[in-house]
């Protein structure tokens, strides 16, 4: 049961977002405070919980996809985000949102998506680990490269804000598997579904906090959100098809690549950008418009099945989301 309410994720990305915009005074008192950077630790740790030594281990049985993967991540999602900064001529504050949201490594609503489309679920599990531990180095590296024109970028803060909600609750998640596994079996079923909770949450309050502002330049944040994850899907796809991969880890690497930790994009704006209180919004709506363009890219693939698929007639292995 609570692992088809997880699979609900994009409803409840709408819902909350509904909910925020129509009655923000219900949660714009927590807009303030560190109450978000520990929810997105919370989330980043409940990742860490699902993960093992075997898992990094992977990387070395699938190194090329995993390589793939990697530089697709980091070099198509950015440049892609500061394309359509550009050609959609956004406010600073808007196109510094939209580029530190491509700049961000894979999230873990990426591992549920590909469970739906059928695809390699343990390979976007080691994919989202692998950005997610170099996203300390490269998210603040790219987004001063990219956004230093348009605002003041501080790398070193950006790096040790994502330190610390990231890269240290992930490791600790990770030490826990290993030296306490009867406490983490016991968090385990419910661990999905409090991270997805936890993201909608971290959304809900920045759309409260700025429902003014997201009615007002609704349609300029859809668009630009939309064209950003759109292309990443895309191109994802396609440049793991030319550099050979099979279509299910294809599919695996558009998903991976096409869907961003947005809720780190939202802490990480909040935390290094206190003068621009918009920033954040962008992540929000980036929340909501991958999770829905993925879940529709997912469930058009699922009634596809991919030619390994048709060849074996096997259900994908080793993901922990299966029942």
């Amino acid at each position: 049961m609570l692992h088809k309410l997880a699979l609900l994720f994009p409803l409840w990305m709408i819902l909350s977002g509904a909910i925020a915009l129509y009655w923000p005074q219900w949660l714009m008192a927590m807009n303030q405070g560190p109450l978000m950077v520990l929810l997105l630790a919370f989330i980043m740790l409940c990742m860490g919980l699902t993960l093992t030594f075997e898992d990094f281990r992977r990387i070395a049985r699938k190194p090329r996809e995993v390589a793939i993967g990697f530089v697709a991540q980091y070099s198509i999602m950015p440049l892609t985000a500061w394309g359509v900064a550009y050609a959609l001529n956004l406010p600073p504050y808007f196109a510094l949102g939209l580029i530190l949201v491509g700049c961000c490594p894979g999230g873990t609503a990426s591992n549920l998506v590909t469970y739906i489309a059928g695809a390699d679920v343990a390979l976007s599990v080691v994919m989202t680990v692998c950005s997610t531990l170099a996203a300390v180095v490269f998210t603040p590296l790219l987004t001063q490269f990219l956004a230093g024109a348009l605002v003041p970028v501080d790398a070193w803060l950006l790096f040790k804000q994502t330190l610390q909600v990231v890269i240290i609750p992930v490791i600790l998640g990770v030490m826990l598997n290993r030296w306490a596994p009867r406490l983490v079996m016991r968090v385990m079923p419910v661990a999905p579904l409090l991270s997805v909770m936890g993201v909608c949450f971290i959304c809900a309050v920045v759309f409260a906090a700025n429902a003014d502002a997201i009615l007002s330049h609704g349609f300029q944040l859809i668009l630009a959100t939309m064209l950003l994850h759109g292309i990443g899907f895309l191109i994802g796809y396609s440049f793991a098809r030319i550099r050979g991969c099979q279509s299910q880890s294809a599919r695996t690497i558009s998903i991976e690549v096409g869907m961003q930790n947005s809720g780190l994009a939202i802490v990480l704006a909040k935390q290094a950008f206190p003068l621009l209180p918009l920033t954040p919004v962008v992540g929000a709506v980036s929340a909501v418009v991958h999770s829905l363009l993925g879940s529709l890219l997912a469930v058009l693939w699922r009634a596809q099945p991919s030619r390994l698929d048709k060849l074996t007639k096997l259900p994908v292995a080793g993901s922990q989301y299966e029942n």
